[in-house]
C-alpha cells in the first residue's frame, strides 16, 4: 500500500517522477533549533512494543494536478526513514463531476493509491493532511472529508492524535500560511495535537536565492499555472516533515490511556 509512483503535475497531463534523490544534506538528522543554535538531532528510544509493531503515520491528501501528491510521496520517504514508524499514502474522494474535471484538464489519478474511509483514521498513530488552497483555505474535497468525521468527533476518537498539514498554492501570496491557519480549526474541534515543523529544517528555511513553498506551519509547493514542477528544496522540506512527524509520533506513543475521553472528562 502507498508505494510511490509518478507525480502528475501538469494540466497538459505530463508526468513528473517524485525525486528519490537525497535532499541537499542527506546525512542530516531531524534538527530542532533556533537560527542561532547548533542543530540537535531528535532521538527517541525504542520500546519492545514499538519494535514488534510499527507505528503508523497516515498521509491523507487531495491533489488536483499532482503537486500535493508529489509532496506526499516524498513525505512518506521521510516517515519510513525513522525506525519503528511506517507511512501510508491515502487519497480522499473527488467531489467534482467528471465532465467538470475534464474541462479543467485534470489528469487521471493513479489507481494504486487507495481512498481512505473516515473510520480508518482511528487506526493511525499520526496524521498528515495535504491539500491545495482555494482562496486561502483548503480545497472543498478535503473540507468535505473533514465534514464527514462528525461521528468520530462525538466519540472523541481522534483526541490526542498528532497531526500536521502540507499545502499547494498557485502564487507566492496565494495562502501558504492562511491555508493552514484556517485548517487548524478541524484539529482543534477533534482535540488533535497540531504539530508544525517550525524552523527545524535549518538553513533551508532561511535561504532566499530561489522560490520555495513551505513555512513553519508545514511543507508547501507553488504550482504556478499548474505546470511548475516542485523544486528539490520543496521536496526535501516535505521529506523533512515526514521525518519530524514520525519522530514526534514516537514521542507521543506512550500510554494512550492518558488521553482517553473518559479519563479527560472524569
Amino acid at each position: 500500500m502507498g508505494k510511490g509512483g509518478g507525480c502528475i503535475f501538469s494540466k497538459k497531463r505530463s508526468t513528473l517522477e517524485a525525486s528519490d534523490q537525497d535532499p541537499p544534506n542527506p546525512d542530516r538528522a531531524v534538527p530542532v533549533h533556533s537560527p542561532n543554535q547548533t542543530p540537535t538531532a531528535i532521538t527517541v528510544e525504542n520500546s519492545s512494543s514499538q519494535e514488534a509493531k510499527k507505528l503508523k503515520v497516515f498521509i491523507v491528501f487531495y491533489s488536483m494536478y499532482g503537486h500535493v501528491e508529489c509532496l506526499a510521496k516524498r513525505m512518506k520517504k521521510g516517515v519510513d526513514s525513522i525506525d519503528g514508524v511506517e507511512g501510508f499514502l491515502y487519497r480522499v474522494p473527488e467531489t467534482l463531476p467528471m465532465d467538470v474535471l475534464e474541462q479543467m484538464r485534470v489528469p487521471q489519478k493513479e489507481d494504486e493509491l487507495p481512498f481512505i474511509s473516515v473510520d480508518e483514521l482511528v487506526e493511525a498513530d499520526g496524521l498528515l493532511f495535504g491539500f491545495p488552497t482555494r482562496f486561502g483555505s483548503m480545497a472543498s474535497q478535503m473540507k468535505a472529508f473533514f465534514d464527514s468525521t462528525g461521528h468520530l468527533w462525538e466519540q472523541q476518537r481522534l483526541a490526542g492524535v498528532p497531526a500536521g498539514f502540507f499545502v499547494s498554492t498557485g502564487t507566492q501570496g496565494g495562502g501558504q500560511e492562511t491555508t493552514v491557519w484556517t485548517a487548524i480549526t478541524q484539529l482543534a474541534h477533534h482535540g488533535m495535537l497540531y504539530v508544525p515543523i517550525g524552523y527545524t529544517f535549518g538553513a533551508g528555511m532561511f535561504k532566499m536565492d530561489s522560490i520555495r513553498g513551505g513555512s513553519p506551519y508545514g511543507a508547501g509547493v507553488y504550482s504556478g499555472d499548474g505546470t511548475r514542477a516542485p523544486s528539490e528544496t520543496e521536496l526535501a522540506l516535505a521529506e523533512h516533515q515526514g521525518k519530524y512527524m514520525a519522530a514526534m509520533v514516537k514521542r507521543f506513543a506512550a500510554p494512550h490511556s492518558l488521553i482517553s475521553g473518559d479519563s479527560l472528562i472524569n
